[in-house]
């Protein structure tokens, strides 16, 4: 089923340090900080935040290129990995280009959000920010595909 609807989407911030772009030029570490600055006509909406260690962040693939032709890709395009429904991935060439990325909350000082594991560029519009809930958010019995767990072994060893 195919509706047409026509959405609205307004960034309520940016990614003001964050990986540099290209991102294949430079590695980006997990544990690595970046910034986020609010509008600050929603500073009164972040009241409360610090009392949680982690929270979502959801931006725009601003940077991404257009969705594929085909909607089965290999995992980061490694030949050797299986070839796959693109919504088995995280592949940032998407119909509709939203990432979702849950950080450590290192530090909220007025409106400007100091957190460590976001894969954003600087200059990347935020979307949303939701808190992380352990009860809600982490699913001890979740599993995933074997090639997941073969990729970020490569990414441990910098390949």
């Amino acid at each position: 089923m195919t509706t047409e609807r026509t959405l609205e989407l307004r960034p309520i911030g940016s990614v003001v340090v964050g990986r540099p772009w290209p991102a294949d030029q430079a590695p980006w570490p997990q544990e690595a900080v970046s910034e986020i600055e609010i509008d600050p006509a929603l500073g009164e909406g972040l009241e409360g935040l610090e009392e949680f260690s982690h929270i979502w962040i959801l931006w725009w693939l601003d940077r991404s290129q257009k969705a594929p032709s085909s909607l089965k890709v290999r995992p980061e395009g490694r030949p050797e990995k299986p070839l796959v429904g693109l919504f088995a991935t995280r592949s940032p060439r998407r119909p509709n280009p939203i990432a979702l990325t849950a950080v450590r909350l290192l530090a909220r000082e007025g409106t400007r959000l100091r957190v460590s594991g976001l894969d954003a560029a600087r200059g990347t519009p935020v979307l949303d920010i939701k808190p992380y809930l352990r009860r809600g958010d982490c699913i001890p019995e979740a599993t995933m595909a074997h090639w997941v767990d073969e990729l970020w072994r490569l990414h441990d060893e910098g390949k």
